[in-house]
């Protein structure tokens, strides 16, 4: 870690905090078996994470819509299971997948713990390129939003990470200088080297076993943050 002091730590919440591919698989499995979409679960799944991926890579670089997101990845993943479904059960599935997405409160490993034992001596805050209403849906949902003092969601911004603005924002919102801070994400990209391109300190927790890299601190279980911080 760097020679300054951290006083206000931020937090990504998808895949670093709340734990997004089980609650996902979770309400896939419901709102599917509840419309009578005949698909196998785990073939979906398959399928869908990385159109997924993809999809949200092509709406951080405003390249699509949240609604053309919200359609594609399903239209998408049924085209690939060579499984007909109707553009109005898309939609329907679309819908209800956001509706019922924050209900389910499954958390990653240890976040409870290391919120707990960050919150008394720092000041917490998200960052986040999710869609508003669901992110603090999710948060409340899983217990974990009065942990927070400041929450910036990209709709707020009128950019995603790692665009310079949303940082500018948190940073502004929370009074603080990017030296005093640290970044806690999951993704190299918008989490990692947008904040550092900002001044900020950073850790990449890393959720989807990537590659070691130099960029900064890297850790594989939220626990260890106790023997960083």
């Amino acid at each position: 870690m760097s020679e300054y002091r951290v006083t206000d730590i931020f937090f990504d919440l998808d895949h670093t905090l709340w734990d997004f591919e089980k609650n996902s698989a979770l309400t896939f499995a419901k709102i599917l078996a509840e419309n009578r979409v005949a698909v196998d679960l785990n073939g979906f799944l398959e399928i869908y994470s990385p159109i997924n991926f993809q999809m949200w890579a092509l709406y951080r670089e405003n390249g699509i819509t949240k609604s053309e997101l919200r359609y594609q990845r399903l239209k998408q993943t049924f085209d690939a299971l060579d499984t007909p479904v109707s553009d109005e059960m898309i939609h329907v599935l679309a819908h209800e997948y956001i509706e019922r997405l924050s209900s389910f409160t499954h958390l990653l490993p240890n976040a409870i713990e290391i919120l707990e034992y960050l919150s008394p001596k720092y000041k917490l805050h998200i960052i986040t390129n999710g869609f508003q209403e669901v992110q603090e849906r999710k948060m409340k949902g899983s217990s974990i939003h009065h942990y927070f003092d400041k929450v910036i969601n990209s709709e707020m911004a009128g950019v995603k990470k790692p665009h310079p603005r949303i940082f500018e924002l948190a940073l502004g919102m929370a009074q603080v200088d990017p030296k005093n801070t640290l970044m806690i994400g999951d993704d190299l990209e918008a989490d990692i080297q947008g904040a550092k391109a900002m001044g900020m300190q950073a850790i990449h927790y890393n959720s989807h076993n990537v590659a070691s890299h130099e960029v900064c601190r890297m850790i594989n279980d939220l626990i260890e943050i106790k023997s960083i911080l």
